[in-house]
């Protein structure tokens, strides 16, 4: 059994529309819900053997405010990676550690739990998870393999999903009113 956490970035300033994409860091409220999962993260229990992460700046800073003391593997081919480019990220650096956390961008982190969980272990989280998987969301997925260059196909299930909305209603979507 191997333990995949997903981790999407906060939210992203776009106070600057001239700045890179790749460029653009978190805004307030991404920097607190960055911390808010962080510490989820941590209360959550697991213990992370590899961190493997997009170097794009809105990733690095969530991981700084989220998950400080631990060493991120950065991988360029993880800014808005495809699910086939984040499986082969996961096999060529997660080696023989059991449980991988894994940041970056959607829609390829989503879709992973599209393709990692099939329809019969499909339950209550992964419908909300795939209904909208919202910035700094946080989903578990234990999947049935031995080895991590086993990671193709439908063999999981979605064990947790959280989002800084549900840890502080404050940090929900925004509404006009």
């Amino acid at each position: 059994m191997k333990i995949l956490g997903i981790l999407r970035h906060a939210k992203s300033d776009w106070d600057d529309t001239a700045q890179r994409d790749f460029d653009r860091g978190l805004n307030g409220r991404g920097r607190k819900g960055a911390a808010l999962i962080g510490a989820h993260i941590r209360d959550h229990g697991a213990r992370w053997d590899a961190l493997l992460a997009s170097p794009a700046a809105r990733v690095k800073q969530t991981l700084e405010e989220a998950l400080p003391d631990i060493e991120p593997v950065w991988d360029e081919r993880l800014y808005l990676a495809s699910v086939t480019t984040i499986f082969d990220v996961i096999r060529e650096h997660a080696g023989d550690a059991d449980h991988v956390l894994i940041s970056g961008h959607n829609p390829g982190l989503q879709e992973v739990l599209f393709e990692l969980i099939p329809p019969e272990n499909e339950n209550e989280l992964f419908s909300e998870a795939v209904r909208k998987f919202p910035t700094a969301s946080f989903a578990v997925i234990e999947i049935d393999i031995d080895d991590w260059a086993d990671l193709d196909g439908a063999k999981g299930k979605l064990a947790h999903f959280a989002r800084p909305r549900d840890l502080d209603p404050e940090l929900g979507p925004e509404r006009a009113y």
